[in-house]
């Protein structure tokens, strides 16, 4: 995208939104009934569940075993040995959103999640456009597991295991699991970093419906839910049938919207013009306490502008343009700040570029269960869903880079008439912003049978089948060849404008600077050309806009499918152990994934502006057999209140990757009933998806900051400068020290799959304790530590990226170098060492190791006649976060870098009395830096320190509802209540443009329960 001409606003372009829609994260309020009756409480966390199962006098009151999350024996969810933060259906109504994600992303494990702000306009991939997608622990989506009731869900992205969160109902959700570590032995592959489990209301009775409404304070970013469900208990109870249907709807927000976004007023940070490290000559070093870069407003390309610049002497260097009165005026290149950007001048303004924040989405979830209870030991249940999630959002236009225009052009001004023409830059706005319009339809099914063989048995029989069929239509881009006709425009021999190509049949496009053109013109015939003016912004007129606009549509399907078989129970009926019987688990299971991608027969051709894409389409199956173990040792002994072992394993084949094993052990000791140590070690896996196996290979454009150029010789590792000599010498340029790539235009490349990919491994482990102080009744803390090491991880890295491992590596001799194309000895002196292609492919080549505390305390009293208090902390301390690209290389450390903060704290109070509920809420992270953790290191004076760190969030919410006779709650909320605005020069950090938002609905039920 043409922004990320700047490192930073790439960085802040994809966390967009992220950090201002933290909506009340920890909000784990109760909703009162009339008569001091608590009602929809929320379903606590893994020491709130203590809390409340224990009571006030500390006895037992736990209610019946159940499957928790991490586990397929049934337990009390409080002996979970594993790390659980569980979020209830109270507390998502209490933080106001309509969006999950954008809830989600408020808690520390989930900070690096992709909301639909971060899919929006240029920000967003391909077809990626209002997506909602989970990332545990910074370490990717495809390595968070998301499941429903315990179960997979079709992906909503072609290729990947990724689940759009758009399909899953806000009101359906009784509670949200967040599951910390490894857990491929319990569910499968993709869940390396952890799992996402999301709960749905069951055995529901009775009517309930909720509307919702909000908006920022500027009047806009506009949020509205509607949801209805219904159902029936029947057969004396013996079976249950519930429908349910949302309705969700989400405004779309420009950057233009944001007047700190938009013209004169977007601050970047550029090269400081008195700093004498970027003046030729200078031999200083490359850190002499002068700020490298400093803010700047009014920033401008210096080589392109709306109404087209014209090259007259075929240098590169902008003469003339038309301005908005016909008038051939000479171009101002403005105060040249740094290659390819100036401050002031006649060049497109880099606000012109800022599209949009939020896209417009629009989402109809319909949900069916049904169960029946034929006896004891014979359940069937049966569920659907049908999801139809529609996203739209604009990006940037098209822009083209030296476009001859012969002499002879017809539109060409007078006094540049003859000769051998003009060279044209332009940036295409009056073409249109380009953008994409995705329908994305969900459909779930799951048949099954279940029931209890005796008091120790009890076993499940599943089948879950998923298909999503996404289409995507993309609008205001252009026919390359149409508009290379087009714009070749010569008088006719009637005197009137018109295309060469309508004039002569054998026509070809004389474009030397140009790759746009692929072959002879195929999409319109001879006569049917209609001629484009480039001279003035708008000057094309309608017929030629229409005649060179393409919308085109891609088609993508997934489809899943899963059967699962398990028996589990405990050995009670033939012996104990002095803690109890021992539970089991085991199983087989079989998943099939297929995935097809089939792009419009033109952008497949490379027939338009956007990239080419390839056709992708492959599918792998997985058969599995699993085991699972629980054995409590000792129970109510002196220093043993209670203590158990569990271990879980998994084996896997296939059909892409052969077969993998993977295990789970974990402990559980409380001397006292006051307090529990836990502990778990893994092996889990990843297999790599279709996409990354048979993605088909694609055009990629991108901008590309050079790491050889000598402004960014300082910002790698100590291999940089040696390797960066040793390449460009080799390449044939005579300084390299002083190497400039002075260009500002994309770079073309490809990206594709890899088949002969193998699976990810990572070891995790954990280890924390629980606290429930019998003296303190209701207070519960539970802290872990989890540490996790992936290796032969699959990444993909940037095509900055790519360039800078090339030569960030001890040597040349690296995979990197391979797929990077550089011009040599044969080329021109000055283009000489200049990239000029790239490949990007996954590869089992990198290592991820994360590492920290997370926090989790609640504190719940009642003090009789002022009402009830809870008060919750979620927190977390980053200790690591650090990536290594290849075998051998250094750590790359992300700690302390935008959206991966060393600190985050989420809490709240909530206070209720009678029908009224009150909550406050604190979002906050500490400080992050402004550039990497490796630039900060290498080039300290980078900015200046006070621009060095970008500011901590603060985000305050408040919450109130009021509970009229048992049928009836009105409720409403801030959001950001103090109006925390973006730090200067990002568009979303720490806090998002929406700013204050502000909400309000209603809740009615008749005879729920």
């Amino acid at each position: 995208m043409r922004q990320s001409h700047s490192s930073l606003r790439a960085t802040v372009a994809y966390g967009a939104m992220l950090m201002g829609l933290f909506m009340a994260v920890g909000a784990a309020a109760q909703t009162a009934a009339p008569g001091g009756q608590t009602d929809n409480l929320p379903i606590p966390s893994v020491p709130e569940a203590q809390a409340e199962a224990r009571g006030a006098d500390g006895a037992d009151n736990a209610p019946g075993d159940i499957v928790v999350t991490g586990s397929r024996i049934r337990r009390p969810d409080f002996e979970s040995p594993s790390p659980v933060v569980t979020i209830g259906a109270a507390t998502l109504q209490q933080s106001g959103t309509t969006n999950l994600t954008d809830f989600l992303t408020g808690l520390p494990a989930l900070q690096g999640s992709s909301t639909s702000a971060d899919n929006s306009g240029s920000g967003a991939g391909i077809g990626y456009t209002g997506l909602n997608l989970l990332n545990l622990r910074n370490l990717g989506t495809q390595r968070t597991l998301v499941l429903i009731d315990g179960r997979r869900q079709v992906a909503t992205v072609p290729g990947t295991q990724a689940i759009d969160i758009n399909t899953i109902p806000n009101d359906l959700v009784e509670r949200i699991d967040i599951l910390t570590g490894g857990e491929s032995a319990i569910y499968g592959a993709d869940a390396v970093s952890g799992v996402v489990n999301f709960v749905l209301k069951k055995n529901f009775e009775g009517i309930t419906a909720r509307a919702q409404a909000g908006i920022s304070e500027y009047g806009d970013a506009g949020k509205r839910l509607f949801s209805v469900t219904a159902g029936k208990n029947f057969a004396d109870g013996r079976g249950n049938i519930a429908v349910a249907y949302e309705y969700g709807d989400e405004s779309r927000l420009e950057s233009r919207d944001r007047k700190n976004l938009r013209g004169a007023a977007l601050t970047g940070f550029y090269r400081n013009p008195a700093d004498p490290e970027f003046q030729p000559g200078y031999t200083g070093g490359a850190s002499n306490g002068i700020p490298d870069r400093i803010p700047t407003t009014d920033i401008r390309y210096n080589d392109t502008a709306r109404e087209g610049a014209i090259d007259v002497d075929f240098d590169g260097v902008p003469d003339l343009l038309v301005n908005g009165r016909g008038q051939l005026v000479p171009f101002d290149i403005g105060t040249v700040v740094q290659p390819g950007y100036s401050t002031g001048g006649s060049g497109t303004r880099v606000a012109d570029y800022q599209n949009d924040l939020l896209p417009d989405i629009k989402r109809h979830v319909v949900n069916a269960i049904a169960r029946f209870e034929v006896s004891p030991a014979l359940e069937l249940f049966i569920e659907g869903k049908y999801a139809n999630n529609k996203a739209f959002s604009l990006g940037q236009p098209s822009f083209d880079y030296y476009l001859l225009q012969e002499g002879d052009n017809a539109f060409l001004p007078a006094p540049l008439a003859g000769g051998d023409g003009v060279l044209v830059t332009r940036d295409n706005f009056d073409i249109g912003q380009r953008g994409e319009s995705i329908t994305r339809e969900t459909i779930r099914t799951v048949v099954g049978a279940r029931g209890d063989l005796s008091p120790h048995t009890n076993y499940e029989l599943s089948y879950t089948f998923g298909q999503s069929n996404i289409t995507s239509d993309y609008v205001n881009d252009v026919f390359d060849d149409r508009f290379l006709a087009a714009i070749d425009a010569v008088r006719g021999p009637d005197g009137q404008i018109t295309c060469r190509a309508n004039l002569d049949p054998n026509w070809l496009p004389n474009q030397p600077y140009t790759d746009r053109y692929t072959g002879a013109p195929v999409t319109f015939g001879r006569g049917e050309c209609v001629p484009l003016n480039l001279f003035g912004d708008g000057a094309p007129s309608q017929a030629a806009l229409d005649f060179v606009r393409a919308n085109t549509r891609d088609r993508s399907r997934l489809r899943q499918h899963v059967v699962t078989a398990s028996l589990a129970g405990d050995f009670g009926k033939y012996f104990e152990l002095p803690g109890g019987p021992i539970g089991f688990a085991l199983g087989g299971e079989y998943r099939k994934e297929e995935s097809r991608f089939v792009p419009d027969e033109l952008a497949a051709q490379g027939l338009t502006f956007t990239n080419a894409l390839g056709r992708e389409e492959g599918e792998f199956d997985v058969k599995e057999a699993f085991a699972e173990l629980n054995v409590p040792l000792l129970r109510d002994r002196p220093f043993f209140h209670r203590l158990e072992l569990g271990a879980a394993i998994r084996f896997s084949d296939y059909s892409t990757i052969g077969s993998t094993t993977t295990w789970k052990t974990n402990a559980s000791w409380a001397p006292a009933r006051d307090i529990t140590f836990n502990g778990t070690y893994s092996k889990a896996v990843r297999a790599p998806n279709v996409g990354e196996l048979f993605g088909g290979l694609s055009q990629t454009f991108s901008f590309i900051t050079d790491p050889c150029d000598r402004a960014e010789i300082q910002n790698g590792t100590q291999y940089r400068a040696a390797n960066c000599q040793a390449l460009l010498s080799g390449l044939g340029v005579a300084d390299p020290a002083s190497y400039v790539d002075a260009r500002s235009s994309n770079i073309s490349g490809f990206s594709g799959g890899n088949p002969d990919l193998d699976a990810e491994k990572a070891r995790t482990w954990t280890a924390g304790l629980v606290v429930q102080p019998r003296f303190i009744p209701g207070l519960s803390l539970r802290a872990d530590w989890y540490d996790i090491k992936l290796k032969g991880a699959i990444n993909t890295v940037t095509a900055t990226e790519l360039a800078q491992l090339c030569v960030d590596q001890p040597s040349l001799e690296n995979q990197f170098c391979d797929l990077i194309t550089r011009t040599d000895v044969d080329t021109g002196t000055a283009d000489r060492g200049n990239i000029t292609s790239f490949t990007v492919l996954p590869q089992n080549v990198a290592r991820f190791q994360t590492a920290g505390l997370d926090i989790n305390a609640s504190y719940q009293f009642d003090t009789g006649s002022f009402g009830r208090f809870n008060l919750r902390v979620v927190a977390n301390y980053l200790d690591k976060l650090e990536y290594f690209g290849t075998p051998g290389a250094d750590a790359t450390n992300s700690r302390g870098e935008a959206f991966a903060p060393k600190y985050t704290f989420n809490g709240d109070l909530t206070w209720a009395m009678g029908p009224v509920t009150l909550n406050y809420g604190l979002t906050w992270f500490d400080k992050t830096l402004r550039v990497t953790n490796l630039v900060a290191q290498s080039n300290p004076d980078t900015v200046a320190p006070e621009y060095l760190y970008l500011k901590e969030l603060w985000q305050h919410d408040i919450y109130g509802s009021v509970d009229v006779g048992d049928s009836f709650q009105f409720y409403g909320g801030v959001n950001n209540v103090f109006g925390q605005k973006p730090e200067l020069a990002t568009s979303s950090y720490p806090v998002s443009s929406v700013g204050r938002y502000i909400f309000a609905g209603a809740r009615v039920k008749f005879g729920a329960r």
